[in-house]
């Protein structure tokens, strides 16, 4: 792809971002660090594409007429897709920009088929049978002593995993990695005696630092401007060499929520707002200096993983 093409593609999915207007603010500043991170590795400008958006500067219409390959145009929409949902299924407002995406970049029915499979991965939910979400998450159930090291296995594994999916072209693989997280806190909980839902796991999330549309651009982001997503074939082997692509974010960020949230819930979730985003971020720092120990695992990993089996993957966590 060309250098327009990969702006293109970047600002569509900032289109995406706020289009729905209900961004908590906390969300906008991730997705402004964002954007400032990438910028400096890769020489794009994003800051002031985000604040092109922002400012309603930037049009559809104008986006669309950069992307002039097929292969663009179809990663562009991808993209903007999961995007939309990486926070949860769409709403009427991301479901008519969709609509308009594909026709103004002239997409056929193969794309509303992607749009599908999205929002299939993101209305998965995190709990093993719907009964459970409805139980309160205030209180636990009934206390429990879980096993720790088998716990800590849980989250290495997961870490692992995430890693991998990282590695992976395909925009799904990344798009899976968030509902793969939140069914991560959900089981920890549940080992303490807690039910959680899906509304309290986002919660969570966003406490300790953890934006679900930020979180998604970020990981698409590098990859993108890395040369990895949409790439096939090759793409894998290539990625699996490339440190600049395989930063570790996906295996530290879930190492991280993992054990601190084995940290909330197996102390009663006293933890303060503040205790949370200190713990989150120290263990964040342990996570990436193990992200290179466990590198050869993550790899393998990856070189076993199934892209088309994405929504199986979320559905069987």
């Amino acid at each position: 792809m060309s250098p327009s093409e990969t702006k293109s593609i970047v600002t569509l999915s900032l289109l995406a971002a706020f289009v729905d207007g209900e961004k908590h603010e906390r969300e906008r500043a991730e997705i402004k660090r964002i954007a400032e991170g990438l910028s400096q590795a890769d020489g794009l400008n994003l800051p002031t594409l985000y604040q092109d958006v922002l400012m309603k500067r930037v049009s559809l219409a104008s986006v669309a007429g950069e992307l002039k390959s097929p292969e663009a145009r179809q990663l562009a929409y991808e993209m903007a897709v999961c995007v939309c949902d990486a926070d949860g299924t769409q709403s009427e407002a991301e479901r008519m920009f969709l609509a308009d995406v594909r026709t103004s970049l002239g997409l056929d029915a193969s794309a509303a088929a992607f749009s599908q499979k999205a929002e299939e991965i993101a209305a998965v939910p995190v709990a093993a049978t719907a009964a459970a979400a409805s139980v309160p998450a205030a209180m636990p159930a009934a206390p429990k002593n879980p096993d720790t090291a088998e716990l800590d296995k849980s989250i290495l594994n997961a870490a692992i995993l995430n890693g991998a999916l990282e590695l992976l072209p395909e925009t799904l693989s990344t798009m899976a990695i968030i509902p793969l997280q939140m069914k991560l806190v959900y089981r920890i909980g549940k080992s303490y005696g807690y039910e959680l839902d899906s509304g309290h796991i986002k919660d969570f999330l966003a406490t300790v630092g953890v934006g679900l549309t930020s979180q998604y651009l970020e990981q698409a982001g590098r990859k993108l401007l890395g040369g990895l997503l949409g790439k096939v074939g090759g793409g894998l082997l290539r990625g699996l060499g490339n440190q600049a692509v395989s930063s570790g974010i996906s295996f530290a960020s879930t190492y991280a929520l993992g054990h601190v949230a084995k940290r909330y819930y197996a102390g009663g979730r006293t933890l303060s707002t503040q205790m949370l985003k200190d713990a989150f971020s120290g263990v964040v720092k342990e996570g990436q200096s193990l992200q290179t120990q466990y590198l050869p695992a993550i790899q393998e990993k990856a070189r076993t993983l199934d892209a088309g089996k994405v929504l199986s993957l979320v559905r069987g966590a």
